[in-house]
Formats: structure tokens, C-alpha cells, sequence
């Protein structure tokens, strides 16, 4: 059996919280992708913890941690900062148990999450440009005020809450080999890892627990090769809630010992990734939810056997939607724009549209200016916008503009 006794962590810990949410959170249900498995030559199922209470996991570790405060703790109330997932999960938690919550959350955060988060009924202060911010005025709020700071990753009880997730996969899909989810601060991974590893102990087999970060924000894989805390300098992803500069250190102390490895995606691989949900698995699944996918779909796991990739959210801005529809669209090749310099002659306009349609692309967009600092007397710029079916036909249509004596230049 897998030994867990030294950790702070156990199986015994995620059973206990098993119980606290009975009632509580939903038990989200199992899909299966037809289409990704003939991709990646294996079973692979989705864990939909996107239909979870409040969009996402992250309700299980906050209801366990309030629930076990004593009364004159739930007196002084709770404080959390997050900048989207956690303030709802601790809204809702906070709801179900009577007790006050104020969440930080920072100046920028999408309307939808914060009207959600209020209307949970959590009391809501925009402070700050950065998570990391808003983070630090909660905590100062709870030393001033006595008020509980409920860590979004970085508790024994929050952890043991998310590894509950772990638990239903198993009994879910009991012959899984692999076990994807993405990775932020590590409480998600390392409450699964407990749970999942020495379960799979008692059954005498191994099953394979793969993180997954966005490349520029993936602070585990440094920190893990140090075997120590890495902080990154800088972190950019539209996978906001995976966006961590800093490893937890009570999930690093668990994650070192029990999972297997963790990788890394590209943007266009998550957008890619989210395209495939909306289109096959008809999910709406938010960017830090679809890491496992796209680690799927760019081939980055070896073997997966039977696989579970856990979709751990559905929290996305429409606004921020909009913008990776387009991006996933052109890095699969069926979406492009296109930008060229013409002389200002009558016709000009109608060949280039008369060239597309011959290869059988769509224009969704046209912009014709005569007007900008470089662009010569005589001269117009025309922007198109292009609907493709793949890299091969993206190639056809520029080939034949270049064919007619144009020079498309490709924006994106």
C-alpha cells in the first residue's frame, strides 16, 4: 500500500470530507469522447466538474474547511480573495452554513464572476490589479479583524474537499489508467493523488496522476526539478483559473511524492481544446478547465490508456469566449485574416473576392481604408477576414492571391 502517513493529507482525510458534502455538492457525471478516443487511440472520459455547484470543484474544499470551523469562527466570519472559482465556492459554502463572507477580488475581474460571486450572497471588494493582491489585502483584513481567511489551495481541509473528486472517478470508471486535471496552486492535484494512489494500492494497481499547466504559468515543473518552491516572475495565460506563480506548499509536499509527472500546453492548444468541447462534447468549459484536453490533443501524453481528464470548470467570460473561439479557429487552420496593399482602382476589391470564392473560402469580414500613415497617395488597405477549412485550404487561398499578383500578409 502506498504510504501516506507521512503526508498531511490522507485518504482517510478525503473520506471524512466525503461525508461533510453529502447533500452538498453534486455527484457531476462521467462522458465519454468517441471522438478524442479514436484520436488518441484510447477510452477517454470526462469528469464534469464544470456542472458543479457554482461552475467548478472548487465549492468541495471551501464547504469542508467552513464546516469544521468552530461557532465563535463562524461568528467572526470568513475572507477569501479570488478572481473568479474560489469567491463562488466560498460564496456558496458561506450560504449553505450561515456564516458572513467578504471576498476580495481584483478591479478587473469579469462582470459574470463577480455578479455571480454577490449574488451567492457574498459581500465583494475590488481591490487591487492581481490575484496576488487581492490575496494579500484579504489577509491582512483577516489579521485585523479576526475574520477567517479561507486559502483558495494551501489548507489540509481544503485539499482533502478536492480530492473527494478523486473518489468519484474511481467509482465512476473503475478501470481508468490515467487521471488528467489541471494545475494551479496544487490542491485540486494533491487531494486527488491521496485519494486515487492509495485506493489503487489496495486494488494492487497503478493509475497514472498527470498534471497539466499552461506554459506561461506552469511554476511545477521548475519547482519540482528544484525540489523546491520556484516562483515564476511573470505569469500570462487566458487560463486565469490556473494562473499561479507560486506552488502551495502543502500541495508541493504531496504532489512531489504522489504524481507521476506534469506537463505543459501552449495557448493555441487550449484554445484549440475548447473549440473541441463546444463542438463535439457540446460543453462550455473554461480555459483552465480544457488543459487536459489539450495535453490529449497535442499528443503529450504517452500511453494514456483508459484516461479521465477532468473538465474542472465552466466559469467563462463571454467577452473572454468570443476571443478564444477566434484564436482556436485560426490555430486550426479555419480562420484567418488577411491584409493587403492595392492601388485605388475600381475592381480591385471584387477580384480578390472573386479569387476566395473560387477556392471555395468564405469572407466573414471586410475593412477598406484609404487612410493611415503608411499608406501611400493612391494606394488602400484592405483587411479580410476568412473562413477556412484547415492549414490546406488556409495555404490554397494564399497561394492563389499570390498566383493574381497580390501580397496577403497574414495578421492571424
Amino acid at each position: 500500500m502506498t504510504d501516506t502517513g507521512g503526508l498531511p493529507v490522507t485518504l482517510k482525510d478525503v473520506e471524512a470530507a466525503r461525508d461533510l458534502l453529502e447533500g452538498v455538492t453534486e455527484l457531476t457525471p462521467i462522458e465519454s469522447s468517441r471522438a478524442l478516443g479514436r484520436q488518441t487511440g484510447s477510452e477517454v472520459y470526462f469528469k464534469c466538474e464544470n456542472l458543479q455547484r457554482a461552475g467548478s470543484f472548487k465549492v468541495r474544499g471551501a464547504y469542508v474547511r467552513m464546516a469544521r470551523l468552530r461557532a465563535e469562527e463562524r461568528a467572526r466570519g470568513v475572507v477569501a480573495a479570488s478572481a473568479g472559482n474560489h469567491a463562488q465556492g466560498v460564496a456558496v459554502a458561506a450560504s449553505k452554513l450561515g456564516i458572513k463572507a467578504r471576498i476580495f477580488m481584483p478591479v478587473g475581474v469579469a462582470l459574470p464572476k463577480l455578479a455571480a460571486t454577490r449574488g451567492h450572497g457574498a459581500e465583494v471588494i475590488l481591490h487591487g490589479h492581481t490575484v496576488d493582491e487581492a490575496l494579500a489585502e484579504a489577509q491582512r483584513y483577516a489579521d485585523d479583524t479576526g475574520s477567517v481567511f479561507v486559502h483558495p489551495f494551501d489548507n489540509v481541509d481544503v485539499v482533502a474537499g478536492q480530492g473527494t473528486i478523486g473518489l468519484e472517478i474511481l467509482e465512476q470508471v473503475p478501470h481508468v489508467d490515467t487521471i488528467l486535471m489541471g494545475v494551479g496552486g496544487g490542491g485540486l492535484m494533491a487531494g486527488t493523488a491521496v485519494a486515487v494512489k492509495e485506493k489503487a494500492a489496495e486494488l494492487g494497481r497503478h493509475i497514472n496522476i498527470i498534471g497539466v499547466q499552461a506554459e506561461n504559468a506552469a511554476a511545477y515543473p521548475p519547482s519540482l526539478a528544484a525540489d523546491a518552491l520556484v516562483p515564476l516572475q511573470r505569469v500570462s495565460t487566458m487560463a486565469d483559473g490556473i494562473a499561479v506563480g507560486r506552488p502551495g506548499q502543502l500541495p508541493f509536499t504531496i504532489i512531489k511524492e504522489m504524481v507521476d509527472d506534469v506537463v505543459t500546453v501552449s495557448e493555441d492548444a487550449l484554445a484549440r481544446a475548447l473549440i473541441f468541447l463546444l463542438e463535439r462534447a457540446k460543453m462550455v468549459v473554461e480555459p483552465a478547465g480544457a488543459v487536459g484536453v489539450a495535453a490529449l490533443m497535442e499528443g503529450k501524453i504517452e500511453n494514456p490508456g483508459t484516461t479521465v481528464a477532468l473538465l474542472s470548470g465552466g466559469n467563462i467570460d463571454p467577452m473572454l469566449m468570443l476571443k478564444v473561439i477566434q484564436r482556436g479557429l485560426s490555430a486550426a487552420g479555419r480562420f484567418m485574416t488577411i491584409r493587403m496593399m492595392l492601388g485605388d482602382r475600381p475592381g480591385s476589391l471584387a477580384t480578390i473576392s472573386r479569387i476566395i470564392a473560387e477556392t471555395d473560402a468564405n469572407v466573414t469580414g471586410v475593412d477598406h481604408t484609404r487612410l493611415g500613415g503608411s499608406i501611400s497617395m493612391g494606394d488602400v488597405s484592405i483587411t479580410v477576414d476568412i473562413e477556412t477549412k484547415g492549414h490546406d485550404h488556409w495555404d490554397q487561398v494564399l497561394e492563389r492571391l499570390r498566383a493574381e499578383g497580390f501580397n496577403p500578409v497574414v495578421v492571424h
